[in-house]
């Protein structure tokens, strides 16, 4: 017979609170998406809930705020739904795009740029920053 890793994770104590709390935050997700306004369940998500207050996070400050100023009658709503919510935090925090790159663009450097560089270099006597002038000559496109 297959045992779901739920089983696993119910039959320890410690692991069932955990469960437990989890399920309890699926739970209250899905009530929040159910009874906040269609323009806020996108941007807003319950993060967290301890001691009968929701953690609720937001993509950006004017949501937040909104949040905030409806946030008893979204606790009383959520109430009703079996979680006990006495009271809500709102906090910003943007979700990350896994998609978005990081990574940054390699900017080319004019010939004449190089030029004045390869004369300051020149100039120089031995040291960390006519090193660093070298590397930063030999790494650098050249825009011509």
């Amino acid at each position: 017979m297959y045992n779901g890793p739920e089983h696993y994770l119910d039959s320890d104590a410690a692991a069932g609170r955990f469960m437990a709390h989890a399920r309890l935050l699926l739970k209250l997700s899905r009530r929040f998406e159910a009874i906040a306004p269609a323009a806020f369940r996108h941007a807003a998500r319950v993060a967290n809930y301890k001691s009968g207050t929701v953690i609720i996070h937001t993509d950006n400050g004017a949501v937040a705020s909104k949040i905030r100023q409806m946030s008893q009658r979204l606790c009383g709503e959520l109430s009703k739904g079996g979680a006990q919510c006495n009271g809500m935090e709102v906090k910003v925090q943007p979700r990350e795009i896994l998609s978005q790159s990081t990574t940054s663009t390699q900017k080319p450097i004019s010939g004449e740029a190089c030029e004045v560089l390869r004369t300051t270099t020149e100039k120089l006597p031995q040291g960390p920053l006519r090193a660093a002038l070298d590397r930063l000559l030999e790494r650098a496109a050249r825009r011509d």
